[in-house]
């Protein structure tokens, strides 16, 4: 049987026109500004390729699909190994598809639609849920601009708190964790941020700066990025370990930065948790296993999830309905790495 002739693809035309599948899209559905050359270039390439744009990717804003986009941003543009272990975004995107599925909708993790080499199919959903955009996030800048309704989960850094973002309630989360260190023992805190310029580390940079100065303490952050992982989290901790003096608690941002740190300590010969206490902002699979367990918070996305989808929701079917109030569910889980 003869194989069948592969169909051209946006992609085949982008690179043979020599621009992105975005302005191939936009040559053919008319969005976005196309210079007459490009959008000549665009077609000609189409032509002699034997493309036809596909139906589904033309011009579908002026109808719904009963699809919903899931933008996650740690994917984007890190590889999805980084979510190895982590179970917040695995979590989230579960529960947010059984409640997209309840309310009728389909939904579907996509690249970030704002990227220069997005596929076209990314931009005809209904709406977009985008978790922890990032300071000046360029698909919250494109979806305000085109008038697409979309709901942050977190809010972009440099904007104001607005129903366009939910509320994750960091600052009092990171609190918490920091008030259990204290009364665990510590009086020297330090604290391991990311590096993502997201709400999720700079309102937790905020809240531990205004512990540490409530209690004239001394402040002591170590940066280091989410995607370096238990290895980032070594680090720090040989940083933190090797001064003149060192905390006897550390907070981290993330599970996979918290296992490192407890790792170092005991490299170093230090008791967990006589010598140093570690807690963790986000429970993940290596503050579990790790020896001893670290004291983690479950973030509890499912609630989450099935708000965030019902907002979104209500905007693509023009309902006018207020944000919930109050910061997302959340639970301390106190284990041995501050437990004597």
């Amino acid at each position: 049987m003869a194989r069948k002739r592969d169909r051209a693809t946006i992609q085949d035309v982008a690179r043979r026109a020599g621009v992105s599948a975005t302005t191939v899209s936009h040559a053919f559905s008319g969005n976005g500004t196309v210079a007459a050359e490009t959008r000549e270039r665009v077609r000609e390439a189409a032509r002699e390729l034997g493309y036809r744009p596909d139906a589904i990717a033309r011009g579908l804003r002026s109808s719904r699909l009963g699809v919903l986009g899931l933008v996650v941003r740690p994917l984007d543009p890190l590889d999805a190994t980084f979510l190895e272990g982590v179970d917040y975004f695995l979590r989230f995107a579960r529960a947010a598809t059984l409640a997209a599925v309840e309310r009728g909708y389909g939904l579907m993790l996509v690249p970030d639609p704002a990227g220069a080499d997005a596929f076209a199919v990314g931009l005809v959903c209904d709406g977009f849920l985008i978790t922890e955009p990032v300071e000046d996030d360029p698909l919250v800048a494109m979806l305000t601009r085109d008038r697409v309704p979309f709901l942050g989960v977190g809010r972009d850094p440099a904007r104001p708190a607005s129903e366009d973002f939910l509320d994750l309630g960091t600052a009092q989360i990171v609190t918490e964790v920091l008030d259990h260190l204290a009364a665990s023992g510590g009086t020297r805190v330090a604290a391991v941020l990311g590096t993502a310029p997201n709400e999720w580390n700079r309102d937790a940079e905020a809240a531990y700066l205004a512990w540490v100065a409530a209690r004239n303490q001394s402040s002591v952050i170590v940066r280091r990025a989410e995607i370096d992982g238990e290895a980032g989290g070594r680090a720090a901790g040989a940083e933190l370990f090797s001064r003149p003096s060192p905390p006897d608690a550390v907070y981290c941002q993330t599970g996979r930065h918290a296992a490192g740190v407890l790792a170092e300590a005991r490299a170093r010969g230090w008791a967990v948790p006589q010598d140093i206490r570690i807690a963790a902002g986000e429970d993940s699979e290596q503050t579990r296993s790790a020896v001893p367990p670290v004291t983690a918070v479950d973030l509890r996305p499912e609630p989450l999830a099935r708000t965030a989808v019902a907002v979104l929701a209500d905007r693509v079917e023009g309902a006018d309905r207020p944000l919930p109030a109050g910061p997302a569910d959340h639970e301390l889980v106190i284990r041995a790495s501050t437990r004597g």
